[in-house]
């Protein structure tokens, strides 16, 4: 899959991995701001279990 992402991006090399960071940050940055948040109330962290 990165293969084929790599053969997609235009350009030459330093184009490349210019454009593949851009990639990656606009990923994280959009998990961060929509899917971690939206998904945070279903996850069971606020159950904490301490002792018997």
């Amino acid at each position: 899959m990165y293969a084929a992402l790599w053969r997609i991006l235009p350009g030459p090399r330093w184009l490349k991995i210019a454009e593949a960071l851009i990639l990656v940050l606009l990923a994280l940055a959009l998990l961060m701001t929509v899917v971690f948040p939206a998904v945070e109330p279903l996850l069971p962290f606020d159950d904490i279990t301490v002792g018997p």
